[in-house]
C-alpha cells in the first residue's frame, strides 16, 4: 500500500501515545529509594547506640530520627525488642499520629499520598528504654523518591536528668488514674521537651520512673545510670564529649523524698539499712551527682529545679536542701529553680507539664545567656 499522508500523521500518533505510556508506567514504576540508617543526611537526636552493623538502637525517651526529602511516601524498617515502645511520627513539623513497632523486623508507613515538594519527617520516640529498645534500618521512599541536604544544627543544646516527670509519665492518661500503660506516656508533652522546642534546642533527656539520687522505687539510682549508653547495660559507657549541652537541668529528688520515710521499703533497706540518712547525707548526696555532671561539662549552665509535685509543697525541707547544696558548691553558673506545688493528685497533666515549662522557660530567659 502507498504510504499517504493520513497514513503518516496517524503513524505518529500512534508512537507518540506509546511514547506517553511508557513514560507514564515508567512513573509508577520506579524502583523505591533505600536510605540507611548510616547516611550522613539523616540527623538523629538523643544518646543513639551505633554499634550494630546493620542499624542505630534508641534508648532513651525524646530520642529522634529525622529526614528531609521528596517522594510520594516514606517507610521506616523498625524492629523493637518487646513492641510497647510508641513514637510520635511528625510529618512536616505539624500532623503527629503514633506509631507502635513491631517485634518483628517490618516496614511501618510514615506518610503516604504526598505532594511534590521538600518534606520533613521525624520519628520521636514517646516512651522510656523498659517499654522497650528499639532497632532502625532504615528509610524507603516511594515515587521519584530524593533524599534532601540535612536541617542546619540547632545553636543550641540542652539535657535534662529526671524522673517520671521529665519522662512524661502518664501525661495523657485523661482519666486521673496515672495508668502506666505506655500509651499514655509521652515525652513530647513533658516540660522538657517543650522547653527545649521553646528556645529551638537540641534535646536530650536522660529519665527514669521512680528514680532517685540516693534510692529509688527499682533497683538503680540516677548516679548510677546516667552516663550509660545503654541504661540497662552498665557496661556502655556514654561518650560525654559526643554532646556538651549549654545548659543542664536537673529534676531529682521527688522519689527519694517518698522512699525517705518508708523504713520498710526493700530499696530503702538497700540504700540505708535500717537509718534514713542525715540532712548532711541527702545534701552530699546531690552535690555529689551535681559535681559529677559539672565534671563532664565544665561550661554549661546547670538548673537544679524541683517540682511541681509534693517535693515543693509547703514545708517540704528538699528546696532547703538543694539550695544548700548548690550553696555549697560555690559555682556562680549552678543555679536552683522549684516549680509551684501543683496541689492535684498523681503525675503532671498536660496543663501541668506545660506550667512547669513556662516557668522554667522564664527562668532561662532571665538568668541564662546563651
Amino acid at each position: 500500500m502507498k504510504p499517504t499522508k493520513h497514513n503518516f500523521i496517524l503513524f505518529s500518533w500512534g508512537i507518540l501515545v506509546l511514547l506517553l505510556c511508557c513514560k507514564k508506567t515508567h512513573k509508577f514504576a520506579t524502583t523505591p529509594l533505600d536510605v540507611n540508617y548510616s547516611n550522613h543526611e539523616i540527623t538523629y537526636s538523643g544518646r543513639i547506640d551505633s554499634s550494630n552493623q546493620e542499624s542505630v538502637k534508641l534508648y532513651w525517651p525524646g530520642s529522634s530520627i529525622s529526614l528531609n526529602f521528596e517522594g510520594q511516601s516514606i517507610n521506616a524498617l523498625l524492629k523493637d525488642s518487646k513492641g510497647d515502645s510508641y513514637y510520635n511520627v511528625i510529618l512536616d513539623n505539624d500532623s503527629i499520629f503514633i506509631l507502635r513497632p513491631d517485634t518483628l523486623k517490618s516496614y511501618h508507613t510514615l506518610a503516604q499520598n504526598l505532594k511534590k515538594g521538600k518534606h520533613t519527617i521525624e520519628i520521636f520516640k514517646r516512651t522510656e528504654p523498659h517499654y522497650g529498645v528499639t532497632n532502625f534500618y532504615s528509610f524507603k521512599i516511594e515515587g521519584d523518591g530524593k533524599i534532601l541536604e540535612k536541617s542546619p544544627k540547632k545553636k543550641r543544646k540542652i539535657e535534662f536528668y529526671g524522673n517520671s516527670i521529665t519522662s512524661g509519665y502518664a501525661v495523657e492518661d485523661m482519666s486521673g488514674a496515672d495508668s502506666p500503660d505506655g500509651t499514655y506516656t509521652n515525652n513530647y508533652l513533658s516540660y522538657s521537651a517543650i522547653t527545649a522546642r521553646y528556645f529551638d534546642a537540641e534535646y536530650r533527656a536522660i529519665c527514669k520512673t521512680g528514680i532517685g539520687i540516693m534510692v529509688s522505687w527499682h533497683n538503680i539510682i540516677m548516679p548510677e545510670m546516667y552516663d550509660r549508653l545503654n541504661p540497662h547495660d552498665p557496661h556502655t559507657k556514654w561518650d560525654f564529649s559526643l554532646y556538651q549541652p549549654d545548659v543542664a537541668v536537673v529534676n531529682l529528688f521527688q522519689n527519694d523524698s517518698w522512699l525517705f520515710r518508708l523504713p520498710e521499703n526493700e530499696n530503702f533497706k538497700k540504700r540505708f539499712g535500717e537509718k534514713a540518712p542525715s540532712e548532711n547525707n541527702i545534701i552530699n548526696a546531690y552535690k555529689d551527682f551535681v559535681s559529677k555532671i559539672r565534671a563532664h561539662y565544665p561550661n554549661a549552665d546547670i538548673i537544679c529545679i524541683l517540682g511541681n509535685m509534693d517535693v515543693t509543697k509547703k514545708d517540704s525541707k528538699w528546696p532547703r536542701y538543694v539550695e544548700t547544696a548548690v550553696s555549697q558548691l560555690k559555682d556562680p553558673k549552678i543555679f536552683t529553680y522549684f516549680a509551684p506545688y501543683k496541689n492535684t493528685g498523681n503525675h503532671p497533666s498536660i496543663k501541668e507539664q506545660q506550667a512547669i515549662a513556662d516557668g522554667l522557660i522564664d527562668f532561662i530567659e532571665q538568668k541564662i545567656d546563651w
